[in-house]
């Protein structure tokens, strides 16, 4: 490992700040497994928040190219003083993450900088396999699996989490006018993006967002249904998916408001991990 420890604790610090479920997953892993998902959900932060740091998208792609650049080898002289590249590229040469599986990351929140409308649920799909499956691919390999019952898993998993995420960020994304989902399925059920732009549910609006918490639940049925074919030790990569059903169950009631802001308490997230990783090790 790096001998400067204090860019481990700079990206430990970056995800409980901006990624408290994935930050808190951590903590139930193995010690010596742990600076290497922190490195690699800081790395998700970092490119999950350029959207939120640049007002055109000019800036937000130079970001984004920085990042793909600091994967390539290719990267400016300042590479090596960022302490979140710094931990990811030392995860990378420790763990053997795949480089193109983590440039297809940053690619696909490139559509973030921009306010085109998600156009179906096969590009949402895409872009939930690129971005939350993508994150579950790599921290299982992290945790010593590399096999195709842990990927599968892995892009099960990313689609029902996809959908949690898109659905808990609903007000801000209206708020910045911003469709994530698919317009093709608003249209269907009688709504448009201007609908959702103005922040109140509708009958077409919550049947669109029903038709996508029913496929993730389904998603997630088939995620856990797989867990049996990994190794304990790799399944604690999909201990977020204990959160992901705490909030589909959620979201699916009918008196749910997908408007009104939703934080879940912190406590609540630990205690939820907690009680999955005792079960998860018995499946």
């Amino acid at each position: 490992m790096s001998a400067d420890p204090s860019s481990a604790a700079f990206c430990a610090e970056l995800v409980r700040s901006h990624d408290f479920d994935r930050y808190a997953s951590t903590l139930f892993v193995p010690a010596d497994k742990r600076r290497a998902l922190l490195a690699l959900y800081a790395f998700n932060a970092e490119i999950s928040r350029v959207r939120e740091q640049v007002s055109q998208p000019l800036p937000g792609e130079i970001r984004l190219q920085w990042w793909t650049d600091a994967l390539a080898g290719n990267g400016h002289g300042d590479v090596a003083q960022n302490p979140v590249a710094a931990e990811l590229l030392l995860a990378i040469r420790t763990h053997d993450l795949s480089i193109d599986r983590l440039s297809k990351l940053i690619d696909a929140h490139i559509f973030d900088l921009y306010h085109d409308p998600m156009p179906d649920l096969a590009v949402l799909e895409s872009h939930f396999r690129d971005t939350s499956s993508a994150l579950f691919v790599s921290a299982a390999r992290i945790l010593g699996d590399a096999s195709e019952a842990s990927n599968h898993i892995a892009e099960h998993a990313g689609l029902a989490q996809g959908v949690v995420r898109v659905a808990a960020r609903l007000p801000f994304d209206a708020a910045r006018r911003q469709l994530y989902l698919p317009q093709d399925m608003l249209v269907q059920n009688g709504s448009t993006a201007e609908e959702v732009f103005a922040g109140k549910i509708t009958p077409a609006i919550r049947a669109t967002l029903d038709q996508l918490i029913t496929g993730a639940r389904e998603q997630l049925a088939t995620a856990e249904g797989m867990l049996a074919e990994i190794a304990p030790s790799v399944r604690a990569a999909f201990l977020p998916l204990a959160l992901v059903k705490h909030d589909l169950q959620r979201m699916a009631q009918p008196d749910h408001d997908p408007f009104a802001l939703y934080i879940r308490a912190r406590l609540r997230t630990l205690w939820t991990l907690w009680r999955a990783s005792r079960s998860l090790a018995s499946v």
